[in-house]
């Protein structure tokens, strides 16, 4: 299973969404957003100007094989301006509904739990209801989490939510996303299904992605390790 992120031209959205429809990647997260980078780096990769849509998406390696040969020869994504397309991979799903919900159609068969070697963090993806992230946040606090990062998007595929999920779902949506050690990433994920998920106002599905490398955490590193006895200095984190 692959996180597959898109940012493309704001007027080549629709051709995408349309493609990803023929693919059977039927649900989406879609946000707007600007371009920061410098006019020398946007040449590399490919994009020009600052009006972008990013669009967050599932896909199975089979999948993306076929979408990334559409989005090259149908879409055009390596013309420069047009846009840019990747995959991350993917180590877990909050429930088997939700699961589903995703990957619909996508032939998608079940195994191992994906696991990166030196992998000692995760980013969790949370998507819930627009006005809950509150609610998200609360009961990932209650797990250990320290905080997270709240983006607004539209989704696509909301109506297919009633046959996997039994529930209809809003399409205005907030993705919460929180960075954790692996080591509690179950316990979030767990907290955050049981208080804020199907069953709760929020809607939410919560998934990880593994983290290989972060800057800026030293201080949480700091506060998660063991009291020293007395007289014992308190190791320090690599800078």
């Amino acid at each position: 299973m692959y996180f597959m992120l898109t940012v493309i031209d704001r007027k080549r959205l629709r051709d995408v969404i349309s493609l990803y429809r023929l693919h059977q990647i039927y649900v989406n997260m879609i946000a707007l957003g600007h371009g920061t980078a410098s006019g020398e780096l946007l040449g590399l990769l490919g994009l020009t100007g600052s009006e972008r849509a990013v669009c967050l998406s599932i896909v199975t390696e089979n999948t993306w094989k076929t979408v990334k040969r559409d989005l090259e020869q149908k879409i055009r994504i390596d013309v420069p301006g047009t846009g840019i397309a990747f995959i991350v991979p993917m180590s877990s799903i909050g429930g088997k509904r939700e699961l589903r919900f995703f990957t619909d159609g996508q032939n998608w068969k079940k195994g191992a739990e994906s696991v990166m070697q030196g992998t000692n963090r995760e980013l969790l993806i949370i998507i819930s209801n627009q006005g809950y992230n509150e609610l998200v946040m609360d009961a990932a606090r209650e797990a250990g989490a320290h905080g997270g990062t709240v983006l607004h998007a539209r989704g696509t595929g909301m109506e297919r939510a009633e046959k996997f999920l039994g529930i209809s779902l809003a399409s205005e949506k907030d993705i919460t996303l929180i960075v954790t050690k692996t080591a509690g990433k179950n316990a979030i994920m767990q907290s955050v299904m049981q208080k804020a998920g199907m069953e709760s106002e929020a809607k939410s599905i919560v998934f990880s992605l593994p983290v290989t490398s972060t800057a800026g955490l030293r201080l949480l590193d700091q506060d998660d390790e063991p009291e020293k006895p007395s007289g014992e200095p308190k190791a320090e984190s690599p800078a």
